[in-house]
């Protein structure tokens, strides 16, 4: 059942007081300490890419080549905010910008084999370090973890949208 900015406000006074500050502490420690280590991986690779390269190497991996605006509007960004991202990818071979097939002025970004290797030891490295942080959960809590995380970060995705912010940027100042 969807719920509107006012019903929300009504649990916080049916009791839900304790549990939504514990949450949202939660969350708080979780962000910084996430920060922190960048959940980067384990050994050698351990905090090396930065959160905007993986995600922006991931979605090239999971959707294939395309191009600024597209790769924006799929991560929820703004373009220019792209352009600035990817152009150290580009200057370390780990993105590769390419003509439009079937319009030779459009570029086209894509990930390079350089690229894709690198983005599975990041990955293989993450995998690693997931493992062990949950190395003493049942499968079955890390499946409930993973599917709360996403409905969570869902959740968040389209409050942004709704009040006009796309994922990853600011809200303009009050």
């Amino acid at each position: 059942m969807p719920t509107t900015p006012e019903m929300s406000m009504d649990m916080t006074t049916v009791g839900d007081t304790g549990l939504l500050d514990t949450l949202q502490h939660e969350v708080a420690v979780f962000a910084r300490r996430a920060e922190q280590t960048r959940l980067g991986g384990v050994g050698q690779v351990r905090n090396s890419m930065d959160r905007a390269a993986y995600l922006l190497l991931n979605r090239l991996d999971n959707e294939g080549p395309m191009g600024v605006k597209a790769l924006a509007a799929s991560m929820g960004i703004d373009s220019s905010t792209v352009t600035r991202q990817v152009a150290p990818l580009v200057d370390t071979g780990l993105v590769k910008r390419t003509s439009h097939p079937e319009d030779g002025r459009a570029v086209v970004l894509q990930l390079s084999p350089r690229g894709a290797a690198r983005l599975e030891e990041v990955r293989s490295s993450r995998r690693q370090l997931m493992a062990e942080l949950t190395q003493d959960w049942a499968p079955e809590e890390r499946e409930e973890f993973c599917a709360l995380l996403t409905r969570f970060n869902s959740a968040l995705s389209a409050r942004m949208t709704v009040q006009g912010v796309a994922p990853g940027e600011q809200p303009p100042a009050s």
